[in-house]
This record gives structure tokens, C-alpha cells and sequence, in this order.
């Protein structure tokens, strides 16, 4: 696949699936746009993919900010003078319960982060995606199907938001020549549960694997593998899909 004369913007490019995307695009050839609130590691992603291709523009932001999420779209389009791809992947895990007294305050800076952020900047970006008919894959998650867990309500709710933005959107641009997918991952090891701060979160990993049929976990590179995959022209047919890559975990 290339991707030689694409600009692709990366949320969440400084760790995990962010990163193992964006480098990806970097070696087939694209642009990449790097956001991540994190300035020191993406400035480390910046460098590695530059070792693949052109230099990548970094934009430092808070996604959560609609100033910020503005910055992204306007930077980009004046560095680069279009926009072929829209990677929403930034998002954050978090522990709540219905019983919580601090449960809204959970929810909403979950949901803000996960599913508000996302319907934004692709507001932002429809125009140009419009312009180069290119397409968007957001990353939602297999907590959109089943929440495994009492405690993933909020994170579970944002993903299931995710997925269902997602097929809304892909009717709307599909109009216009956009494409506009999901990629639903199962229990991958980045640090989603770290930044969470989520203790014991080497025994959640390895309960995730356990429950898989396949008894692994999911690599961020194999995640970047499919999102490459219908970023491109091979899935020039696909578009309002959901796919999921959680090595059998919804099967036990």
C-alpha cells in the first residue's frame, strides 16, 4: 500500500496505536501529522518516523480543547495544503461505576475525550476530506459490543458512541466520495490502563489474554496493519464498518 503524496492526521501519535500508525504511514509514503498532548514522546515518534520518510508536522494539543482541536485542522492545512486522512484515535480508559459520587464528572471527561473531541475535529476536517475524497478510521473498541467489566461503564459507553458516530457519519460523507470507518480492538498493551491509572494493570493485561480464544494479545503493529488497510484504496468498497481485531476475545 502507498500512501506517497497522502497527509494523514494521527491523534494520540505519541504512544501505542497512535504511534505504531503514524510510523506506519510514514514508511508507505504519506505525510503525517502528529497530535498528542505529550510533547517529549512526540517528538521521540516525530524522529522515528522521519527515519521513514518526510519530517512530520507535530502539533502539540489538548483534544479536549475546542481551541486546540481547531489549531489541528488549521495547522495542518496550512503546512500541507490538504488532507487526505483522519486517524481519531486519542482516548483514555477510566474506572467508574453507576454507584460512583463521581460519576458524572467521570463520565463527562471520558466522554469528552473519547467521543466529543472526535465528532469535532471531524466537523473540522469533513471540508477537506471532501476535497481529496479521502476517509476517516476512528479506533472504538470491542467495549462498544460487551462490558466485561461493572466498572468500564463510561469507557464502554464512549466506544459504543464511537461506533454508532461512525456509521452516522459514513452515511452522511458518503455523498461526497468519504469513506468512514471503525476499528474495534480487543485487550492491547499500551499504556491506556497506566494513564488511567489503573492499578495492577500487568494482571489486567494478562487476565485480557486469557479470555482471548486465541490466548494473545493484540499488537499495536497489527492494529496500524488495519487501519493502513482501509485508509487505502484496497477498501475503496468499505465504508460505515465496524472491525473488530481482539484475536477471539468477543467468541469466549
Amino acid at each position: 500500500m502507498s500512501f506517497t503524496g497522502k497527509v494523514a492526521i494521527v491523534t494520540g501519535a505519541a504512544s501505542g496505536i497512535g504511534a505504531a500508525t503514524a510510523k506506519a504511514l510514514a514508511r508507505e509514503g504519506a505525510k503525517v501529522v502528529l497530535v498528542d498532548k505529550d510533547e517529549e514522546k512526540l517528538q521521540e515518534i516525530a524522529k522515528q518516523c522521519e527515519q521513514h520518510g518526510d519530517k512530520p508536522l507535530t502539533i502539540r494539543a489538548d483534544i479536549t480543547k475546542d481551541e486546540d482541536v481547531k489549531t489541528i485542522v488549521k495547522e495542518t492545512i496550512n503546512h500541507f495544503c490538504q488532507l487526505d486522512i483522519l486517524v481519531n484515535n486519542a482516548g483514555i480508559a477510566g474506572i467508574t461505576s453507576i454507584l460512583d459520587e463521581s460519576l458524572m464528572e467521570s463520565y463527562d471527561y471520558i466522554m469528552n475525550t473519547n467521543l466529543r473531541s472526535m465528532v469535532h475535529l471531524t466537523h473540522l476536517a469533513a471540508p477537506y476530506l471532501i476535497m481529496t475524497k479521502g476517509n476517516v478510521v476512528n479506533i472504538s473498541s470491542i467495549a462498544s459490543y460487551r462490558c466485561r467489566h461493572k466498572k468500564y461503564l463510561c469507557y464502554a459507553i464512549s466506544k459504543a458512541g464511537v461506533s454508532h458516530f461512525t456509521r452516522c457519519v459514513a452515511l452522511d460523507l458518503a455523498q461526497h466520495g468519504v469513506r468512514v470507518n471503525t476499528v474495534n480492538p480487543g485487550g492491547t498493551k499500551t499504556n491506556i490502563l497506566q494513564n488511567a491509572g489503573m492499578p495492577n494493570s500487568d494482571e489486567t493485561y494478562e487476565a485480557w489474554k486469557d479470555r482471548a480464544a486465541l490466548k494473545r494479545m493484540v499488537e499495536p503493529e497489527e492494529i496500524a496493519d488495519l487501519i493502513l488497510f482501509l485508509a487505502s484504496d484496497k477498501a475503496r468498497s468499505i465504508t460505515g464498518s465496524a472491525h473488530v481485531i481482539d484475536n477471539g476475545a468477543l467468541l469466549v
